[in-house]
């Protein structure tokens, strides 16, 4: 049981309010707030003994903080601030709790934490060693699409590592589960994503999609699919495919229109996510989106 009180938890529980309101916890949907302590703590924060006050997520996490021990109520109290920090600054704004910093340091001094990590004073634009970056990207894969068909599918899976890397994403390179392959991951927002890229020739169909989308639902809940084809997509594929999956769909011109534009990846994947929650569509062109 940790050394919060109850004083101690209404702060927090004001601190994470942030910016969806009270019950809330950040900007963590239900699937993104499983995926977090099971990524931080490799726990399961839907049992019921985390439901013992409420079942929103806020009552969870109280719960979480009030039967931990103070070393592991630290440790999350701390990657929560690294969330929020990086909430306020996406918006662009000041933080809209008065007093946030020092609030949330006089709780965590009771579990034994420092000082929290703050903010740069004023970012500056993208720093010019990131739009080297991106124009080396942009130059890779068009030397990509003058090599022959199978070393062009190995050096696509390794510009898309370098492409997740480049936004923090903790890329994860191609691995082989019993019988299936996967060819990579990345983590946005506490969300795994894993991958299926394919460079082809032709458009891809409804079986390469429903495959990649069987291979999903054997996954963890909190696990989605992105499914990039350089080739694009068969109008019968997405027309079998349906609406309401966990799979997000990118062709060769959104890949190629967010580079040119300048438009961060993990923007695009919101985007996507956004939209396919609101309308059901996987697939809905960058150009459309921005």
């Amino acid at each position: 049981m940790s050394s919060l009180d109850s004083f101690d938890l209404d702060e927090i529980a004001e601190l994470v309010s942030f910016p969806r309101g009270h019950g809330y916890v950040l900007h963590f949907s239900d699937a993104t707030f499983t995926a977090f302590f099971q990524s931080e703590f490799k726990l399961d924060i839907n049992q019921e003994r985390f439901r013992n006050i409420g079942a929103s997520k806020g009552k969870r996490l109280r719960s979480f903080l009030m039967q931990a021990k103070d070393a592991t109520a630290l440790r999350a109290l701390e990657a929560l601030w690294r969330h929020r920090l990086a909430q306020v600054r996406r918006t662009g704004q000041t933080d809209p709790l008065s007093e946030a910093e020092a609030r949330y340091q006089a709780v965590i001094g009771k579990l034994g934490g420092g000082k929290p990590a703050s903010p740069p004073p004023s970012e500056p634009a993208p720093a010019a060693a990131d739009a080297a970056r991106i124009a080396a990207l942009k130059d890779e894969i068009v030397r990509i699409t003058g090599l022959d068909p199978q070393p062009r599918g190995f050096a696509f899976e390794t510009f898309l590592k370098d492409l997740f890397n480049a936004y923090g994403l903790r890329a994860r390179e191609a691995f082989r589960n019993r019988g299936e392959q996967i060819d990579g991951s990345f983590m946005l927002h506490g969300a795994i994503y894993l991958l299926e890229a394919k460079w082809q020739n032709a458009p891809t169909g409804s079986a390469d999609l429903n495959a990649f989308e069987g291979k999903l639902r054997n996954k963890a809940e909190w696990a989605r699919g992105l499914f990039l084809s350089q080739s694009g997509f068969t109008p019968d594929g997405l027309a079998a495919f349906g609406r309401a999956k966990r799979t997000i769909w990118m062709d060769g011109l959104d890949l190629w229109e967010m580079l040119n534009r300048s438009i961060p990846f993990d923007e695009v994947v919101e985007q996507k996510v956004r939209r396919a929650a609101e309308s059901g569509e996987p697939f809905v062109r960058v150009r459309d989106l921005f």
